[in-house]
């Protein structure tokens, strides 16, 4: 059993290591380790200095050639998409100024925003499949080719949408059809929308651009994973209708990441050969390359463009043939993809 003296000796102990401590701290060895510390300290300043003296520098340098590849972009871009008509379908809250310079790259391109309609969250709302399910049932009775009795809720919605979007009317091949019109008002009215339009359907678009969201905030929420693969599910029937109903169409995603889209299409390997992605369209040099791979997807070529694993850096060159939109004298004969005659090339690999 532990005594009194056990404690007492304890404690003088420890008072002695704390006094010779103190001695030698403030005797022979207070220089040393004082000169210790301070250098340390220096050392790790002059090191921060120079990480940011380096960052300065490669943002410099990016902020450089961004510039370098806006100032091309009219040059590069020039008759890629002469007299096209491009419909940008974003498939979340994408940021203003991304759909802005967009919008700008296209037009570079010679061609002209036809419409913007963004999902909401009714889309893919949980609470609201019953109420997809009834409306897809009347939203099929005005396709002009409706999907197979079996495609489900998210086809059915997605062929509406695109086919809306696309429609035009055989006799006037710059205006939307009846059809199309409608199908685009049951969308975006009532008291749960499916999509929000931004502005006016200015007439029938040939192609369309698909712009997937940014990133998931990490401090959000996760939702359930049967919500995130329905929701997935979702956005790829949204591309895959809009290759398989128009001319041709491009994802214009985010950084390349394992959640993002163009990782589902590339895991995917029908639809890696033909569904074309553009990664990082959220920097100059991304949003640059969608209008030539959106070209490219019209005349038949499908790839993957950006940095990294499995991703070009740019499409191929092409050149499309001039834009025919001559009414149909018997008012039959039209497509919902317009009369171009590369819509046939565009169609090679829609599966």
């Amino acid at each position: 059993m532990i005594d009194f003296r056990y404690h007492v000796v304890s404690l003088i102990s420890v008072f002695l290591a704390l006094a010779v401590g103190i001695a030698l701290g403030a005797g022979p060895l207070k220089e040393t380790i004082g000169d210790t510390l301070t250098g340390q300290v220096e050392q790790l300043r002059a090191e921060k200095e120079d990480l940011r003296a380096q960052l300065d520098a490669a943002g410099t340098d990016e902020a450089a050639a961004e510039a370098v590849v806006s100032a091309s972009a009219e040059r590069l871009l020039g008759g890629s998409l002469t007299d096209r008509r491009v419909a940008l379908v974003l498939l979340d809250e994408v940021p203003e100024d991304q759909v802005t310079a967009l919008g700008e790259r296209i037009g570079q391109a010679g061609a002209s925003v036809a419409a913007t309609v963004r999902l909401t969250d009714a889309w893919t709302d949980p609470a609201l499949r019953t109420y997809r399910q009834a409306l897809a049932g009347t939203l099929v009775s005005y396709l002009d080719a409706a999907p197979p009795a079996d495609a489900g809720t998210e086809t059915e919605l997605a062929d509406a949408l695109v086919q809306g979007l696309t429609g035009a009317d055989a006799s006037a091949p710059d205006q939307v059809s009846e059809n199309a019109a409608t199908l685009v008002e049951l969308l975006s009215s009532g008291d749960n929308p499916l999509i929000a339009v931004t502005g006016e359907v200015a007439g029938p678009a040939d192609a369309v651009v698909v712009v997937a969201g940014p990133p998931a905030d990490p401090a959000q929420a996760s939702p359930s994973p049967d919500a995130a693969a329905a929701g997935r599910d979702a956005e790829l029937a949204v591309l895959d209708a809009a290759q398989r109903l128009s001319q041709g169409a491009v994802l214009a995603d985010g950084p390349r990441t394992p959640e993002s889209l163009t990782s589902a299409v590339l895991a995917d390997g029908e639809r890696t050969e033909r569904l074309t992605t553009v990664s990082r369209t959220d920097d100059v040099t991304g949003q640059v390359v969608v209008p030539l791979a959106l070209a490219a997807r019209i005349a038949g070529e499908n790839g993957h463009y950006g940095y990294g694993d499995d991703l070009e850096p740019l499409p191929p060159v092409v050149q499309l043939p001039p834009v025919d939109r001559t009414p149909a004298a018997d008012g039959t004969g039209a497509t919902d993809a317009g009369t171009d005659p590369a819509a046939g090339a565009g169609a090679e690999g829609q599966g």
